[in-house]
């Protein structure tokens, strides 16, 4: 018998599950929660009715906000108006031709995904764990897995059986290599010193919830705005995932015997003509780069910014077309040379089925870029960031008491909306400008954020690839549950999320800059 993903599924007289403890209580009211939930699609079609009615009442009601520190009063508008209905008519398209996640997520979505279907990242993955001594293993494959957004959601489908094969091959238990680095794909998704669609999708998002404010004027949110943040973490978490894989997981596991049915230990060894494949890859994107900054460092470079600066400049700003570039130079290189590409049309194609699976993030992404839109032509976002702000004020949480806070709110969130970019669109349009209110940068936000969307994500049964990896842990261990796999993965949660929290308070109390010109506060 097969299960729905197309592995084995386990025999159907395995025994009936024990009876459920307080902690497999608390998970099955995650599951059943997050089962109640609609389709993401239908929950900002939701969000948008409801704002449209709420902001015409506040309108009728003749509401405006002040902006503190401000003599701007702004009045609330109502969508269920003659202005407002004016307004939905002549900027629907707009409101989703400008979106900022748009354009930028589908054009690296394209090359990545040449690159991934050329075999190119799964090859780096393999020179990069093949050869790593048995006791550095875990480490390793926790710092490659810390780096695994640069694939989008490819990372977790590819990564940890390929862990699995290069444990096996070690002498080391498949299974720990097969969860820890799942784990670490998942709880450490939002870091690395790797860039991808997901910078770009935050970022986005980051722009337009802080556009609200006259503060927001003159900051330069670009996609590299946390990326002293995210590069130091992605070192420090995989160390950590190291660590918990080979000193806490791995021990737990009963001893491995390979069963009927079992992967054979594949050979990892790249052959000739991927060596030559990558080989060339590294020559030609490693031109392109040293170009690249030859445009932008020396002094009179025409790529420099204003004045000669560093920061802002055409590359910091158009950082997505240069990435554009390299991995559409990584791929057609690779793909060429090990003959995965035969001409044109094959190219055309790979980028095409690229495009092609992110129909879904499409369409919800009209649908946000009403809802953020409608958010800020009728200041309910003002109006609530106003309020939330005033909130965490007279509570006394303020400073990074309020960001600890907002990790762990998105943490929690994280369980049930699983989707980063439903997630941020939803709280992004209110506390990014909540923060700046109360003195906090657009890139301190988004760093918090990325805290709180990552460190949770391998619990949740939300989670569209847990039953992907349950299928995989049950070639080797018929007898695995649900319950098995998440107590496992729970290992990585609390350590994650507690010393990524305390990263960012090493760059909060030092007021280090968290990205190239992105401080921690406005000033």
């Amino acid at each position: 018998m097969r299960s729905l993903t197309g592995l084995p599924a386990p025999d159907s007289a395995t025994p009936s599950p024990p009876p459920q403890g307080p902690f497999d209580r608390v998970l099955s009211l995650i599951e059943r929660a997050g089962n109640a939930l609609p389709n993401p699609i239908v929950l900002f079609s939701g969000l948008f009715a409801l704002l449209a009615v709420v902001s015409s009442g506040l309108a009728l009601g003749g509401v405006s906000v002040t902006v503190p520190g401000t003599d701007t009063t702004k009045q609330i508008g109502g969508l269920f108006t003659g202005e407002g209905l004016r307004w939905l008519l002549e900027n629907l398209i707009p409101n989703f031709a400008t979106f900022p996640p748009i354009g930028a997520v589908l054009v690296l979505i394209m090359v990545v995904g040449l690159a991934e279907r050329t075999g190119l990242l799964e090859t780096v993955m393999r020179a990069t764990l093949a050869r790593v001594p048995r006791a550095v293993l875990p480490y390793a494959v926790a710092i490659v897995a810390s780096q695994a957004h640069m694939m989008s959601d490819v990372g977790a489908i590819v990564l940890p059986p390929l862990a699995a094969m290069v444990f096996r091959s070690a002498g080391r238990h498949p299974v720990a290599g097969l969860i820890g680095g799942f784990a670490c794909v998942t709880a450490g998704y939002a870091a690395g010193f790797t860039i991808g669609s997901l910078d770009a999708l935050y970022v986005g998002i980051t722009q337009q919830a802080a556009s609200v404010l006259s503060a927001a004027d003159g900051l330069h949110i670009h996609l590299l705005i946390n990326y002293f943040f995210t590069a130091s973490s992605s070192i420090v978490l995989g160390l950590l995932g190291g660590f918990l894989i080979d000193r806490v997981l791995e021990p737990r596991l009963t001893p491995y015997e390979p069963a009927d049915g079992a992967p054979e230990a594949d050979d990892l060894a790249l052959t000739p003509v991927q060596r030559k494949g990558l080989l060339a890859t590294a020559l030609v994107v490693g031109a392109y780069l040293a170009a690249v900054l030859a445009l932008w460092l020396p002094p009179g470079a025409p790529l420099r910014g204003d004045g000669g600066a560093f920061v802002p400049s055409p590359v910091l700003n158009g950082i997505v077309p240069v990435l554009f570039g390299a991995f559409l130079l990584a791929g057609l290189t690779y793909g060429f040379t090990v003959k995965k590409l035969t001409g044109t049309e094959d190219v055309v194609t790979a980028m095409t089925d690229s495009v092609k699976n992110m129909s879904g993030y499409i369409v919800m992404m009209f649908v946000a870029a009403q809802v953020i839109a409608l958010f800020n032509w009728s200041n309910v976002g003002v109006l609530l960031a106003v309020k939330a702000a005033a909130l965490l004020n007279s509570t006394g949480v303020t400073g990074f008491w309020a960001i600890i806070a907002f990790v762990l709110m998105a943490s929690c969130l994280n369980l049930v909306v699983v989707s980063g970019s439903a997630l941020w669109s939803l709280v992004g349009p209110v506390f990014i400008p909540a923060f700046m209110l109360m003195g906090m940068s657009p890139a301190l936000s988004q760093a918090a954020f990325r805290i709180g969307d990552s460190a949770t994500g391998a619990l949740t049964p939300m989670n569209p690839y847990l039953l992907l990896i349950l299928a995989m842990v049950r070639q080797y261990e018929p007898e695995a549950r649900l319950g098995t796999l998440i107590s496992r993965l729970a290992i990585f949660v609390v350590p994650f999320l507690a010393v990524w929290l305390a990263i960012l308070g090493i760059f909060y109390g030092f007021d280090l800059p968290l990205g190239p010109g992105a401080a921690i506060g406005l000033k």
